[in-house]
């Protein structure tokens, strides 16, 4: 508030004495008398108001731009601007007195158009050139580089083929778990159209089932997703590819794929399972604990009955054959963790 007061006082006073300038120009005197002082004195009180009501908005709605603008700007990026700029601004002042001595309309015009264009060079020149530069110089190390502040700040997540395929990505992506960026390399999107357009149905329904999750993903106004033609030229093959556009980046990677996961692993790059988590989360059971099931299929062994819980874990329950089709209460005697998942054993409570 006390801004945009100081702002109201500076425009009153510095509008108004534009206006009583104008004023002057058009009375053609500076002499106030009956005719004259209307005229000055309205322009000036024009001016005076104009600059009343109009400074805070013409002051601190470019200022406001401004800094949003530079907060999303890199410190290396702004750092070397500034230098550009500067440099360009001390070049066109050497230049400014030559010019100055030109014949009109020349003289007057050139100085000014020397401190635009040199300032402006400058800064796009260094900021292109940037890392060269610093180089030169040995402070290319040094600069830190900071990541935009605020609700938008997340890492770059590169979707696999075989993770979108799968589907999962976009319940999960929704729930507002995944704090980053979904990134579909343009690579990765041509072979989903390759599987899309195969002659085999089932490969050919995957595909399809694929370029839907993306839609899916696009049009939820939730989820941060983005498409890009990065295509690394050091590699051929597509997880290839993922695995040195994640190096490049700085990315994690969202797959299922099994060999892929342990390759990015061996390469110091962070992989975000589906079917981790899906085990991650599923329900956690101690020996001893009851729980409701419904025997829908006879197990391996004799006598085996096997259901299964609503997050999909399978409980193979002891003598449980008899039960099939039905459900009934089962006490848990053992959990065991496989590579494909969660295994319960139970066996029934027959004091039900």
């Amino acid at each position: 508030m006390r801004i945009n007061a100081l702002l109201r006082v500076i425009g009153t006073l510095l509008y108004g004495f534009v206006g009583y300038e104008l004023g002057v120009v058009i009375a053609g005197t500076t002499d106030l008398n009956t005719s004259t002082a209307p005229t000055i004195w309205g322009a000036t009180a024009i001016g005076a108001v104009l600059g009343y009501f109009l400074s805070p908005w013409l002051v601190m709605a470019p200022a406001r731009a401004a800094r949003n603008a530079l907060r999303q700007v890199e410190v290396g990026d702004l750092i070397a601007g500034t230098i550009g700029l500067a440099i360009g601004l001390m070049l066109a002042a050497l230049l400014t007195y030559p010019l100055s001595r030109l014949p009109q309309p020349f003289g007057p015009v050139l100085p000014f158009a020397a401190v635009v264009i040199f300032g402006y060079l400058g800064a796009a020149v260094f900021l292109m050139r940037r890392e060269d530069f610093f180089s030169f110089f040995g402070i290319s190390k040094r600069l830190p580089q900071v990541a935009p502040t605020g609700p938008a700040t997340a890492a770059r997540l590169l979707l696999d083929t075989s993770v979108i395929i799968d589907g999962r990505i976009a319940d999960i992506a929704k729930t507002g778990f995944l704090l980053g960026t979904l990134t579909v390399p343009r690579f990765v999107l041509n072979e989903l159209q390759y599987i899309a357009d195969s002659a085999d149905s089932l490969r050919r329904n995957r595909g399809r089932r694929g370029l839907e999750v993306l839609d899916k993903l696009q049009n939820a106004p939730e989820v941060r997703i983005e498409f890009v033609d990065d295509d690394p030229s050091d590699a051929t093959q597509v997880d290839d590819k993922l695995v040195s556009l994640a190096l490049q980046q700085h990315a994690a990677i969202i797959t299922n794929d099994f060999n892929l996961n342990r390759v990015a692993h061996l390469q110091g790059i962070t992989i975000l399972n589906i079917n981790e988590l899906a085990n991650a989360v599923k329900s956690v059971l101690l020996p001893g604990e009851e729980l409701p099931i419904k025997i829908i299929q006879e197990g391996k062994e004799v006598g085996q009955g096997v259901g299964y819980l609503e997050d999909g874990t399978m409980v193979v329950v002891e003598n449980g054959r008899r039960y099939l089709n039905q459900e009934i209460l089962v006490q848990v005697t053992k959990v065991l963790q496989t590579n494909a998942g969660r295994l319960i054993f139970a066996v029934p409570n027959y004091a039900s």
